[in-house]
């Protein structure tokens, strides 16, 4: 899954990365080294521009809620449980189907945080009690530096109890497509701890590479065996993780330190 990441670029260099051509200063976000579901995010999509005489899909860099609220929800809620989409069943879920369709974008990160699952719950006798043990996060991004382009999906929900001139009439959301973690060596891997993205988490988020950008923002690419093979896994060996202070598991706690490399995973935390 995808719950935690990284966004520390300004506008200005993911507009020069991703060939945007409109952005609002006024929705530029602070670097945020913990960016967390409900928060808000940068993501990049192909729209056209609201009141425009053209009909042409413009690149944008705009700002939106992460956790998708579904066009037809009662409520926003469930916006907290909506921040992944599964690449497997995406074209499926009534959550996701019409957005997958009509409205993909690109998430910016510069990784994401990931804990170690283990199929067991191994606990540590601390104090003569039994103590759940803390898991080791690890930071995982691509081995080059390069921003990591995380396949995501947009909707647009209207609150009804607000007039139509209301500010928080509408919310735009967003969520990240997940896909397998790749079982394959990493590009760099830690000394010590796992060796794949999958001794870490089954699931990471879906990495696009820049040559399927313009056509997964592509509006009119709507061709459901075209958009399916846009969800094929990037080539192996592109990533790299290592592990991070237990600093990065308190959403309170937010700066460039959470993204320290550690010499190996911290004592007591299970890895």
């Amino acid at each position: 899954m995808c719950g935690r990441y990284a966004a520390s670029r300004g506008p200005e260099e993911l507009a020069e990365v991703f060939g945007v051509e409109r952005w609002e200063p006024e929705e530029t976000l602070a670097p945020d080294w913990n960016v967390a579901p409900t928060k808000e995010v940068h993501v990049v999509l192909d729209r056209p521009l609201k009141d425009a005489p053209s009909r042409r899909p413009v690149r944008q860099l705009r700002v939106l809620k992460w956790g998708l609220v579904p066009s037809w929800a009662q409520n926003p809620d469930g916006a907290a449980r909506m921040i992944n989409a599964r690449s497997e069943t995406i074209a499926e879920k009534p959550s996701f189907r019409r957005p997958f369709a009509q409205r993909r974008c690109i998430i910016p990160a510069d990784g994401y945080y990931e804990w170690v699952t283990a199929h067991d719950e191994r606990q540590l006798e601390v104090e003569g009690k039994k103590k759940r043990t803390r898991k080791q996060p690890y930071f995982v991004l691509p081995s080059d530096g390069s921003v990591f382009a995380m396949a995501g999906i947009y909707e647009f929900w209207r609150d009804r109890t607000l007039p139509d001139e209301h500010p928080l009439a509408w919310w735009a959301t967003c969520s990240v497509i997940t896909a397998e973690a790749e079982t394959g060596p990493l590009g760099v891997a830690p000394a010590e701890g796992p060796r794949s993205l999958a001794d870490i988490h089954p699931r990471m988020p879906l990495m696009l590479t820049p040559d399927r950008w313009d056509a997964w923002l592509d509006p009119a690419r709507t061709d459901p065996d075209e958009l399916q093979a846009l969800l094929a896994p990037p080539p192996g060996g592109l990533m790299r993780a290592y592990p991070v202070s237990t600093a990065a598991s308190n959403v309170r706690n937010n700066g460039p330190e959470l993204l320290e490399e550690l010499e190996g995973p911290e004592e007591g935390t299970l890895f």
